[in-house]
C-alpha cells in the first residue's frame, strides 16, 4: 500500500469524481483508476461504487478514508519535523475561522506568517465552530479559531481561550432602538433579528439567553455570510446580537449594550497530539503559549 495511492483515495472522496480527483493531483485519470484498483486488489474490497453519474463511497472506503487521512497527515508531519529540525519551517498549514473571529486578526497574522515562512503552503477556510473542531480530530485542519458559548466543553482537541466577550445589539443608525444607552432582552424581543442558522454553535449564545429569561424572539434571516448580514441590518431589516469585539468589523451600524447579555468565548484549538511545526510557528507568532 503506498502513500500516493491514499491520496488518490482521499482525492476521490472529496471531489466526487475520478476526473476532478486526477486533476486536482495533476496525474491523467488513468493512471489514478489503475492505482485505484490496484490499491482494492491488495485490500481485497470495493472503495467505491461506480455508476456513469456519480461515484461514492463503499462501506469499507468509509472505514478506509479516515485511517488513510492519518497516515498522509503522518507522513506530511514527518517531514515537516524534519525540516524544523534543521531550523526550516514547511509544509502545510490549515486553518478554519469563525466568520466573526476578533481575538486574532488572522488575515494580517497570516501575511506576516508568509513573509518568515515562504516554505508554508498555507489554507484558510471559514465555517462554524463545530465543524472546525471535528476537522482538527480528524487531521483536516491544524488549527481553527473558534467562538463559542461559555463553559461549552471541548472534546478531542487541546487549546487555550483566547477572549471571553459579551454581545451587543446591532441595528442601522436610523433604527428606533439606536439611541438607547443599554437595552434589556424584553424589549429586543419583540424585534424582528439575523442570526446565524439555528442550531449552530455561533447562534446558540444569543438562543440561550432569550430561554434563560422565558422569552421567545423571530428570527427572519440566517445567515453565514457576515457581509449579507451587514446589508441586512443597514437596511433596517433586522437586529442583531453579536459580539462587541467584532461589532468594530462592521462599519455603518449602532452596537447598544444588553443586560444580561449572551457570553462567548473565543478558542484556538489543535491536534491533542501537538501542533504541527507551521502551527507551532503560527501560534508564537500571534503570542499564543503551548
Amino acid at each position: 500500500m503506498e502513500l500516493q495511492q491514499m491520496r488518490y483515495v482521499v482525492a476521490i472522496a472529496e471531489h466526487g469524481t475520478f476526473t476532478r480527483a486526477a486533476e486536482a493531483c495533476f496525474v491523467v485519470q488513468s493512471a489514478l483508476s489503475h492505482q485505484v484498483a490496484r490499491l482494492e486488489q491488495e485490500l481485497g474490497v470495493r472503495l467505491f461504487h461506480r455508476t456513469s453519474r456519480q461515484v461514492r463511497l463503499s462501506p469499507a472506503g468509509q472505514a478506509f478514508l479516515p485511517i488513510a487521512r492519518q497516515c498522509l497527515d503522518a507522513a506530511d508531519r514527518a517531514r515537516a519535523e524534519v525540516a524544523a529540525a534543521t531550523g526550516e519551517v514547511r509544509g502545510p498549514l490549515s486553518i478554519g475561522v469563525i466568520p466573526t473571529v476578533a481575538a486574532v486578526d488572522v488575515p494580517a497574522a497570516l501575511r506576516t506568517f508568509r513573509e518568515r515562512h515562504p516554505q508554508v503552503q498555507v489554507r484558510l477556510t471559514s465555517g462554524n465552530s463545530d465543524s472546525h473542531v471535528q476537522q482538527v480530530v480528524d487531521g483536516r485542519l491544524d488549527l481553527a479559531f473558534l467562538g463559542l458559548p461559555e463553559d461549552w466543553e471541548i472534546a478531542g482537541v487541546a487549546g487555550r481561550r483566547l477572549a471571553r466577550d459579551h454581545h451587543r445589539a446591532v441595528m442601522a443608525p436610523g433604527h428606533p432602538l439606536a439611541g438607547r444607552s443599554r437595552l434589556s432582552l424584553a424589549r429586543l424581543a419583540g424585534e424582528t433579528f439575523v442570526d446565524f442558522p439555528a442550531g449552530s454553535t455561533g447562534r446558540l449564545q444569543a438562543d440561550a439567553a432569550f430561554a434563560d429569561a422565558g422569552l421567545r424572539r423571530e428570527v427572519s434571516f440566517e445567515t453565514t455570510d457576515m457581509l449579507l448580514m451587514g446589508r441586512i441590518l443597514r437596511a433596517g431589516l433586522a437586529v442583531a446580537l453579536l459580539a462587541s469585539t467584532f461589532v468594530d468589523q462592521l462599519p455603518g451600524l449602532v452596537a447598544v449594550p444588553v443586560t444580561r447579555a449572551p457570553v462567548r468565548t473565543e478558542h484556538v484549538v489543535w491536534s491533542r497530539f501537538g501542533p504541527a511545526p507551521a502551527a507551532a510557528a503560527f501560534l508564537e507568532q500571534v503570542g499564543i503559549a503551548l
